[in-house]
């Protein structure tokens, strides 16, 4: 019984200390909200490769914006589709949108980031927005992201878009992002300190003052990561700028339809950077969110099965303590999960599914790594890298 108890205590306390933080970061992770209205010229810069699918209705959702003065350069990275024809029409329709060309990929870049360092070139704005072509933006989505950004007094904004995966894999796992982020990190430390440590963001959606980009580095200085995400807030953070992130769940969504296991340890780690803790992460999160379930329903069984037989309770004490430790636990690891998914409009049949979509996201995570350490290439947009997630 002691054993029992000793495991039902790590339990809760693995579930219990997510649990606290996510309430009290629920609180600080709120939409942008409207501010005086600004002048202030933002470029909205867009990489693109075999984007057919998604540039034209990112294109028309980021034209629609209201109160924000901008201009819209896509740059094309050496697409094989009709990207290119689509951007065109679009600029001969409004003469705010610019198509680039991107050069040939030099050594030790990665494709988004060496799109992204020539975007940054081509534009004098003293704000730049860097987003996918999958993003679809909301009217106010921009002008309120820059209210936000000046309201608080960072040199970058992050924000995650609702993601609207269409495959089953990607739908469970993409729920994933917000619980994760409201769990783990300490929004209190991240919005008051410039600590590297706390860094954290999309690569979807990132808003960012032009002088503190360029004094930082900008994606230049991040060139072999995929991870944009993380790598440019925690660039940003290590030259002494404040980052924060919003939640932009109902100002923009993301269309991705390339949800695959890969790109899916992308975006899920991608927020606050699983894989480089990742035996931790893996640690905490199977006793703190998938023990639980199975563990108290076993328990459960057992204890209806002795009373059932007619069985007496050695150790009344300990069997009270047990299911008291394992209630705590259940309750710990589900209520959040249950929250984000109202909040972040998800399934609800998601969220119960918990314990089995924490192993999946453990699954692809693991996979991820292993193909980092044996140094195993990755293929994304029909480029190969060195093993890297």
């Amino acid at each position: 019984m002691l054993l029992l108890e000793v495991v039902a205590a790590m339990m809760a306390v693995s579930a219990g200390v997510p649990a606290l933080l996510f309430a009290l970061n629920l609180r600080r992770y709120r939409l942008p909200q409207f501010g005086a209205e600004s002048k202030t010229p933002v470029a909205v810069l867009i990489p693109a490769r075999d984007e057919e699918k998604n540039i034209g209705a990112a294109l028309e959702s980021v034209l629609a914006s209201r109160e924000v003065e901008l201009e819209v350069f896509v740059l094309d990275d050496d697409s094989a589709d009709r990207t290119v024809n689509i951007v065109l029409d679009a600029a001969a329709r409004d003469s705010r949108v610019k198509l680039l060309q991107s050069s040939r990929l030099p050594a030790g870049w990665t494709g988004k980031q060496y799109a992204c360092w020539q975007l940054a070139q081509a534009t004098d704005a003293p704000v730049m927005l860097f987003m996918d072509a999958d993003v679809r933006v909301q009217p106010w989505a921009i002008a309120r992201s820059v209210a936000a950004l000046k309201a608080k007094k960072v040199k970058l904004l992050s924000g995650f878009p609702r993601p609207m995966a269409t495959n089953a894999l990607g739908k469970m796992l993409l729920a994933l992002r917000q619980y994760l982020l409201l769990s783990f990190l300490p929004f209190g430390l991240m919005q008051k300190t410039t600590k590297p440590a706390y860094a954290a963001g999309s690569g979807q959606f990132m808003l960012v003052d032009r002088e503190a980009y360029l004094a930082s580095g900008g994606h230049e200085a991040i060139r072999e990561t995929r991870q944009d995400g993380v790598m440019l807030p925690r660039l940003f953070r290590e030259h002494g700028f404040r980052t924060d992130i919003v939640d932009l769940t109902t100002l923009a969504e993301a269309q991705m339809f390339r949800a695959r296991s890969i790109g899916l340890a992308k975006s899920v780690a991608e927020g606050i950077g699983i894989e480089e803790h990742i035996v931790t992460f893996s640690t905490v999160l199977l006793l703190g969110q998938v023990l639980p379930a199975f563990v108290a329903c076993w328990w459960l069984f057992k204890s209806m099965s002795m009373l059932a037989a007619g069985g007496t309770i050695e150790d009344p004490t300990g069997l009270a303590m047990v299911s008291l430790l394992l209630l705590i636990a259940l309750v710990a690891s589900y209520a959040p999960r249950l929250v984000a998914a109202r909040r972040f409009k998800q399934s609800m049949v998601s969220a119960i599914l918990h314990p089995l979509e924490m192993v999946l996201m453990l699954g692809v995570q693991w996979v991820a790594f292993a193909r980092t350490a044996m140094g195993r290439p990755v293929t994304w947009r029909a480029r190969e890298y060195p093993g890297q997630v």
